[in-house]
């Protein structure tokens, strides 16, 4: 079974951190295949990883405790339930326990440092990553008026690639909505061609 990431395809790694595929590039002295992924997480660090180390099994030796296979498992629609629940494992709470939508703010934390100095990601922000269409992402966000933060304007922004300057809150907000209002505009016209 080929195991290649595909440019845009989200992969959870065996640290429970969230990162998605930038594409995968040939190294041009040794030919080498690398991945370059990007975190969904503090600054959205761009990485890159030899496919082959990326591909890989855990080191179960090394980490008894994880129960995940490869290093990195493709996140898709019929995993977003059960990533939903090792998020929750991961920072020792259980869904339920899970602060209001808005109050948490996305992981503060890079893959190397211990996870439990990391904080939870903002389930609206997964929640807005999970959904399959801007129509439905514009409703989250239009959802998150009350509780929308600089620097989950900031977030989405990254994940969305575009940019949202500086100023009021409210103003910045507006930005957003209407970029996203714009490009389910767009999607729904590629649907009726």
């Amino acid at each position: 079974m080929d195991r290649t990431p595909k440019p845009g395809e989200l992969y959870r790694h065996f640290k429970n951190k969230l990162y998605q595929i930038v594409t995968v590039a040939t190294h041009s002295e040794t030919g080498e295949k690398l991945v370059i992924y990007q975190a969904l997480y503090d600054d959205f660090g761009v990485y890159a990883r030899p496919l082959d180390m990326f591909v890989s099994e855990v080191d179960h030796e090394k980490y008894p405790d994880v129960k995940q296979k490869y290093r990195f498992e493709r996140i898709t629609p019929q995993t977003k339930q059960t990533d939903t629940q090792v998020k929750s494992e991961a920072i020792g709470q259980s869904a339920a326990k899970l602060p209001e939508a808005g109050s948490v703010q996305a992981q503060a934390c890079h893959e190397p440092v211990p996870e439990e100095e990391g904080q939870a990601p903002n389930p609206r922000l997964m929640e807005f990553l999970d959904a399959d269409t801007f129509e439905e992402k514009y409703n989250i966000l239009v959802s998150m008026r009350d509780t929308i933060t600089d620097r989950l304007i900031d977030d989405i922004a990254v994940v969305m690639d575009v940019v949202v300057p500086e100023g009021p809150l409210q103003k910045r907000y507006d930005d957003l909505k209407n970029t996203i209002k714009t490009r389910q505009y767009y999607e729904f016209s590629n649907r009726l061609r």
